[in-house]
């Protein structure tokens, strides 16, 4: 009985810690499955979160370039292109908008460059003709009016070129706008149209140059004393620039011009007058050495001295001089054809420019039927700029 009793209370006891062992369990189970349903919870919200930003990522970037094609095409580009620095396709697209976007500027600046350069280019002619009506009603250059036309169809070359150049940028552009809105653009494309609007950009700033160049020696060579500022030259470029601007009424009178001037020969001068002086040179070869209209060539060669001085010779095979022609050749007003409309500036004029404007001087031999050479002595840095500005008034005092 006493073992009984000791089983049973032991049994008891057993019972009541397996129950409270199972408690226990069950307690430790709910709370294990709390845990599980927040943690799956919050890795729910989690996915949920990053899902939401990717999308966002893909949609908002893809949103911006949207609004920015439609303000582009609209012609308003000014706007921004995001995402240009993303390495992604998105990052393609953007930099694909970037380049139609900068094209697109590049098409409308070249418009409006090419429209403001025509309109200069027109002014400038209007301006030059101008100068040759108050040049001629003041007896000075009466020969410039064959310059007009040689300059206006010099000038006539880059322009049409440029218009050309343009327009086919235009047709180009228009394509390519079509390709992009068909969604048909491919790098290839995009690299061909990149190459062709380099290019023509290129053709167009060469050729707007060198009419811009061509109009500036016209007036260089226009007036009695230079617009330009003092400034550093090389011989050789502003020779050949010179020249550029004479050679179709030298065309005109048959007439072949050699330059022998090495690059490389800088001076620190007046451009302006220097162009006047050549140019007046050949005006007055053409209607004096080589009035018979028989043709024959002229040569301009330049070499360095010794000291900081460069020697200039302008010759020509032309009829020459007489004596008495040569006592006066540089007086004003002294003309060997007043009947054929001489003013006897052009020499005067020259003497004064180099002798006074360009602080060097100049001397000449010929002889009748043996051509006529010009030998210009100028330093290669000029005078100070009081000297050269009592130049002007010296010129007016004796005209």
């Amino acid at each position: 009985t006493a073992m009984a009793s000791a089983i049973d209370a032991l049994s008891q006891q057993l019972r009541a810690r397996d129950q409270r062992a199972q408690d226990y369990f069950s307690r430790a189970l709910s709370d294990v499955y709390l845990q599980v349903a927040l943690v799956a919870g919050l890795f729910l919200l989690l996915v949920i979160f990053i899902g939401i930003a990717v999308a966002s990522s893909i949609s908002a970037p893809l949103r911006d370039l949207r609004t920015t094609m439609l303000r582009i095409v609209s012609g308003d580009y000014t706007a921004p292109v995001l995402g240009l620095k993303a390495r992604d396709e998105i990052g393609e697209m953007a930099r694909a908008v970037e380049v139609f976007r900068e094209n697109a500027v590049a098409k409308q600046r070249a418009e409006i460059e090419l429209r403001a350069s025509k309109e200069h280019a027109e002014g400038a002619l209007s301006d030059l003709r101008e100068t040759q009506r108050s040049l001629i009603e003041a007896e000075k250059l009466a020969a410039l009016g064959g310059l007009v036309a040689g300059v206006a169809h010099e000038v006539n070359n880059p322009v049409g070129i440029s218009l050309t150049v343009a327009s086919s940028l235009a047709r180009r552009c228009e394509a390519f706008a079509a390709e992009i809105e068909e969604g048909q653009l491919r790098r290839a494309r995009l690299t061909e149209f990149v190459d062709g609007a380099r290019d023509a950009s290129n053709q167009l700033v060469l050729n707007l140059e060198r009419a811009g160049e061509l109009i500036q020696s016209f007036k260089q060579v226009a007036v009695d004393r230079s617009h330009e500022a003092r400034r550093q030259f090389d011989l050789r470029e502003s020779t050949e620039q010179i020249v550029s601007s004479l050679r179709a009424s030298l065309k005109k009178a048959h007439l072949t011009l050699n330059i022998d001037v090495p690059a490389g020969i800088l001076l620190d001068s007046y451009p302006g007058a220097y162009g006047q002086v050549l140019t007046n040179l050949a005006l007055n070869a053409t209607t004096h050495a080589f009035a018979g209209g028989n043709g024959g060539t002229i040569q301009i060669e330049a070499h360095r001295m010794a000291g900081p001085q460069v020697e200039i010779s302008f010759s020509d095979d032309g009829a020459g001089m007489t004596e008495e022609v040569r006592r006066r050749a540089f007086d004003p007003f002294f003309t060997t054809r007043r009947n054929h409309g001489g003013t006897g500036l052009g020499l005067h004029i020259v003497y004064n420019l180099v002798t006074r404007r360009l602080g060097g001087r100049i001397s000449f031999v010929s002889a009748p039927n043996r051509g006529t050479t010009f030998r210009i002595v100028l330093p290669l840095i000029a005078p100070p700029e009081s000297t050269s500005a009592a130049t002007d008034a010296d010129i007016a005092t004796d005209r």
